[in-house]
This record gives C-alpha cells, structure tokens and sequence, in this order.
C-alpha cells in the first residue's frame, strides 16, 4: 500500500513538473524578439485589447500547431531536419518579418495621403480611414482575413523554432508520449504568454487611436520600420554569418 501510495505521489510530482515547466517556457518563449516585432506590426491598427489578445491567442495557436506536429515528428519517428532546410525556415520568419514591415509602413503612407487629399477638398476635421483601413473593416467582416494572418505567421514562426524545442525535449524526456503532452502544455504556455504580450502592446495603439491620430500613423510607422529592419538583420545573419546563402552553412536549433 506505501509503494502504490508512493508511486502515485511520484507519478503527481512528475506530472505537475512538466505542465509547470512547460507552461513557464512557453511563456517565455513568447517573448523572443522575433515574435515580439511581429506581433506588433499586427495590432499596430487593433483598437481594443480585447482584439489584441484575440490576434495574439491565434498567433500562438498557428505556433502550437506547427510546434506539436514538427516537433512531434522529430521526437516520436526521429526525423533529422537537414542544416539548410533549418536555416531556410529560419530565413521565413525574417522575409516574413520585412513583409509585414512593408505591409505597415505602405498603408500608413497611403492613409496620410488619403487624409491630406480629403483635407484639401473638405476641409482639415474629417479623417477617412484610407484605402487599407477600409479593406481591412470590410475584410474583417468576412473573419478570415482578420483570423489567418495572425495564424498564418504563428504557422511560421513554429516551423522556425520546432526543431529546438524538440531536441530540448529529447534532452530531458525520453517518453514520446510525456515528450508530446510537454509540447502542448508548451504550447499553451505560449498562447497565453502572447496573449497578454499583444494586450499590453496594443495599449498605445488604442490609447492614441482616437484623440492622437497622428500620434497614432507615426507609432505604426515606427512598428513598420522596426520590423523591416530587423528582418533584413535577419537575412544578413542566416544568409550570411550562419552560411545559408554560402557553400558551408551552419546551423544550431535555438
């Protein structure tokens, strides 16, 4: 009876150290400076926290996805992920990166441009939203254009960091299966963790939205500039410092 009792309190222990592990990791995963400039080109134009969490809870779920299903495949069948297919994953998120930044940077030019041109005819107090803030309200009515883009670039970032979350998981848990529930649990550590990043990211943004609009077009600007140029530091190491665009790359998952 003391050995079931035992090994019980053993299986517990166990258990609660891998969700509590997991879940903490996750979190901090979620703030990487990768991720960080990502999601802040996408609640750059988010007027409330409550649809800031939202993009950031889908950012992590497209995470989750690719990091389970990846990261499962390397843990459970083995499967070695090639130096260059690593780097050029890794080179995704930066094109991603610089993509969005020009995605930001083009729609706050064309809204200043638009505001100018209807101030010039009707006078200075009206403020249309310009052609990407209509596309986005009549976009978003649909759900899918509002709902994939966070998704689509939580996918990309999954595939970049799957590989050193697996080998990190291969480290410390031998058992596929207690190998698996830690990704999950990794997982949700990571949607919660972006969660409240994007919240408090959005908060300017909101702030500024109404009273501050000009406030408001230099702040998403700054969002659109920052994630160009760290994109393009991005390329420049993958590419070159890590080897991907040379004849010898090297590659370390992490």
């Amino acid at each position: 009876m003391l050995t079931s009792t035992s090994t019980s309190g053993s299986y517990a222990v166990t258990v609660l150290s891998i969700v509590l592990l997991g879940f903490s990791l996750g979190m901090r995963h979620a703030t990487d400076p990768d991720h960080v400039v990502a999601v802040t080109t996408i609640v750059a134009r988010e007027r409330t926290l409550r649809g800031a969490a939202l993009l950031g809870s889908l950012w992590g779920v497209g995470h989750t996805l690719t990091i389970v299903l990846v990261g499962g495949a390397i843990v459970v069948f083995g499967v070695v992920i090639p130096t260059r297919v690593g780097l050029t994953m890794e080179l995704s998120v930066a094109i991603m990166l610089m993509l969005l930044g020009a995605i930001n940077v083009g729609g706050v030019a064309r809204h200043a441009r638009a505001t100018a041109g209807h101030a010039a005819a009707h006078g200075p107090h009206d403020h249309p939203e310009g052609s990407l803030g209509r596309l986005d309200r009549g976009l978003g009515h649909l759900g899918v254009y509002q709902l994939a883009r966070p998704l689509v670039v939580g996918v990309v970032h999954g595939l970049a960091g799957s590989a050193a979350v697996a080998l990190l998981v291969l480290g410390t848990i031998r058992d596929p299966r207690w190998a698996i529930g830690y990704l999950l649990v990794f997982g949700l550590g990571t949607i919660a963790g972006m969660m409240l990043i994007t919240a408090a990211l959005a908060m300017p943004f909101a702030l500024t939205a109404r009273r501050f609009s000009r406030l408001n077009g230099w702040l998403g600007l700054a969002s659109g500039l920052l994630s160009l140029a760290f994109g393009a530091f991005l390329v420049y190491q993958i590419g070159f410092v890590d080897g991907l665009f040379t004849a010898h790359p090297r590659w370390t998952p992490g």
